[in-house]
């Protein structure tokens, strides 16, 4: 009995589609270079840091003579960080990359994630090896991890490995931490004279990861339409059964791509944006409100159901909430001993209120006790309250019942309101790759290739004019150093690329603004389906609504 389905064994099959330039001959195809570009803020400090790689152009190939395309490489490539569909075609698209330039090149992938660089452990990557992973979901080729990249003790540990297997070029594939780190390790190499390039890739479903030149982290596509397509089905299921209201919980920390992206695709009646949410200072209590006037409107009309998307970090993003979290941070983390003393949930939390600031102390109050235990839950690596463990939709539907009862007691509610409550995460992380997905990232790790072949270090890989078919892409890179400012981490200032949130002002949430009030009071849900990868254009290789209308 095999252990493939038949969608596996037909995706392996699957030939992503490539920019055309690359329809050339590896040798057959240079490097244009641009104007020198500059940081997104904190010039002056930044080229100070990377005095080496800072201020480097924009490159886009185009058809010319490079004969280093023929040289004979070996190549280490890393995943790092959490998963993302499509991780498994960036390594095949490096490998076909490098062995069309030259037969004998090699590609160790490194174990494990960035640690696999510093503790040399890496397998090579054969055709018949890479060929089970192909088009596939998932990070098992090689395995991923959360290791940073940013002492000088690790950089010179990683130079030690490149020197001992002849590696002259290393890949990283990861998001905007995973990257910076990969500029750091880029401009270490650069300095230190030791002829190995750096280039990075850019990855995260979370999607805020991006620029005019980075115009969608991979795996985004394929998370949000498997999402879509949950949320589809809840909604079908919502319309039929007329008795619930659906609160879904999607993926997205530091920014509400996702939410954005699912609310453009099956028009829920309500979606909470974070960065909205952070510009108008809203409240805890305003949200609930808004909420709950949607609930009751649409129970008036006769329709005591609904479907509300809520993301992952909103409760970072309420002003007292995001007050209220610091201080316990800081509290648990200055006072960790004493507090692992404290074994009842009564005894925390009246130590805790005690040295609250008085506004802290009566938003703390005023959660339902679920989620008092939730945020003195114990912390991440950082420091810092694990948002992802917080049931942030649970908290919303515990607030709203408590309004809507007090309504009905006051007579102002005649209404029903039952709930279920859904955290979309893990599904989509893994997922089969889209069409999209599938070629793209192939086409990301293909050009990875001819940036080293180029000679290029410190920068990442860019395809761009993604909304057009794949043959009309423009392959090239951008320097890491491009995207970075200054931020505060552990009380130090160092340099990171910066997370690109929502932009109220961009069309993206401009569609979603122009319809949310019609979607919240009549059923326009909007049924996505599954993936699709064989059949028309149309069904099987678009491209999101966020690409869409972002490319208009």
């Amino acid at each position: 009995m095999t252990n493939m389905s038949k969608l596996q064994e037909a995706r392996y099959k699957y030939t992503p589609a490539l920019p055309s330039i690359y329809s050339n001959k590896p040798e057959d195809i240079k490097v244009s270079m641009g104007k020198p570009t500059e940081s997104v803020s904190d010039q002056a400090a930044l080229k100070q840091l990377f005095d080496a790689t800072y201020g480097e152009p924009e490159a886009v190939f185009e058809k010319g003579s490079n004969p280093d395309a023929k040289k004979k490489i070996n190549v280490g490539v890393i995943l790092s960080g959490g998963q993302a569909p499509g991780g498994h075609n960036v390594i095949a698209g490096l490998f076909d990359g490098i062995k069309a330039g030259n037969p004998d090149s090699k590609l160790y992938g490194f174990l494990g994630g960035p640690s696999g660089i510093i503790e040399d452990k890496a397998i090579e990557i054969t055709s018949e090896y890479l060929d089970g992973y192909r088009n596939t979901g998932g990070f098992d080729i090689i395995g991923s991890g959360r290791t940073k990249l940013e002492s000088e003790e690790h950089f010179d540990m990683a130079l030690e490995v490149c020197a001992k297997k002849g590696i002259t070029a290393v890949v990283i594939i990861g998001g905007d931490d995973s990257n910076t780190n990969a500029a750091l390790l880029g401009e270490y190499f650069a300095k230190k004279k030791s002829g190995v390039q750096v280039i990075g890739v850019p990855k995260t479903i979370d999607g805020d990861l991006k620029n005019e030149s980075i115009e969608i982290s991979f795996g985004f596509d394929t998370a949000t339409k498997t999402y879509s397509e949950l949320i589809g089905n809840i909604m079908r299921d919502s319309n039929s059964a007329k008795k619930y209201w659906h609160f879904i919980k999607l993926m997205g920390r530091s920014a509400s791509h996702i939410a954005l992206e699912c609310a453009l695709e099956t028009h829920p009646n309500i979606t909470i944006i974070s960065e909205e949410v952070e510009q108008k200072q809203k409240t805890l209590s305003e949200i609930i409100d808004e909420v709950t006037k949607v609930v009751m409107q649409r129970s008036e009309n006769g329709e005591s159901f609904g479907v509300a998307l809520i993301p992952e970090g909103l409760i970072e993003f309420i002003p007292e909430m995001k007050i209220l979290i610091s201080e316990l941070n800081n509290i648990m983390a200055e006072n960790a001993t004493h507090f692992a003393t404290l074994h009842t949930f009564e005894d925390q939390s009246e130590w805790i209120n005690k040295n609250l600031s008085k506004d802290s102390s009566y938003a703390f109050s005023i959660l339902p006790n679920n989620i008092q235990r939730q945020l003195l839950m114990d912390r991440d690596p950082h420091g810092n309250v694990q948002v992802s463990r917080i049931e942030t939709e649970k908290l919303i539907i515990e607030m709203v019942e408590d309004k809507l009862k007090e309504f009905k007691n006051a007579g102002k509610f005649s209404g029903s309101f039952s709930s279920q409550n859904h955290f979309f995460g893990y599904e989509g992380r893994c997922a089969f790759p889209s069409n999209f997905d599938s070629s793209y990232c192939y086409s990301l790790g293909y050009n990875a290739f001819f940036l080293i072949a180029a000679g290029l270090t410190g920068y990442m890989s860019a395809i761009k004019n993604l909304a057009k078919p794949a043959s009309d892409w423009v392959a090239g890179g951008i320097p890491l150093t491009m995207m970075m400012n200054m931020e505060t981490r552990h009380g130090k200032s160092k340099p990171v690329i910066k997370k690109a949130l929502v932009e109220l002002d961009q069309a993206p949430f401009k569609a979603f603004a122009a319809n949310r009030e019609e979607w919240a009071l009549r059923t326009s849900f909007k049924y996505p389906g599954a993936i699709q990868y064989y059949g028309p254009d149309e069904v099987c290789n678009r491209p999101t609504e966020t690409l869409i209308l972002e490319s208009k």
